[in-house]
């Protein structure tokens, strides 16, 4: 990601956006937008608007954070994370090197087993009726049925 156009991004985030996408931290259990919130569409990197999830792939995991099964597309990275005395995995976002949150082995069996436990603070979501004008078009096709 251009350096000049993530610094700007920066400066208009919030201060809980901020600090969840470039300080690791984490925002309060039930307090995202996005925890109860199950509209069609996709989920983006808050900064450099990688795509990251679809809400045909979230669910209710109950942890208090938005949960999603798997990614949309290939623009996750992992890294082993060993803060707060656990060995957990955490999720990035590639070009923009957002922290969104962990991956944990305990998801839906049905679903492929994986949550996707990620902060809302990092994320910015694309209504389905929005994602031509928003340049998200190829993700159109989720939707048809």
């Amino acid at each position: 990601m251009d350096e000049k156009l993530k610094k700007d991004r920066l400066e208009n985030l919030s201060r809980l956006s901020f600090e969840v996408t470039q300080n690791a931290c984490t925002e309060k259990p039930f307090s995202s937008i996005y925890n109860d919130f199950y509209k069609d569409g996709i989920y983006v990197d808050i900064i450099s608007g990688e795509v990251l999830f679809s809400s045909l792939d979230k669910f209710d995991s109950g942890c208090g954070w938005p949960s999603f099964s798997k990614p949309l597309a290939d623009n996750i990275k992992e890294n082993e994370d060993l803060s707060h005395g656990m060995v957990r995995t955490e999720v990035k976002s590639k070009k923009a090197d957002s922290h969104l949150g962990h991956v944990f082995n305990d998801g839906p069996k049905e679903l492929g087993g994986l949550r996707y436990c990620i902060n809302g603070a990092s994320l910015k979501f694309i209504p389905k009726k929005k994602l031509k004008e928003e340049g998200y078009e190829e993700y159109l096709i989720l939707f048809e049925n």
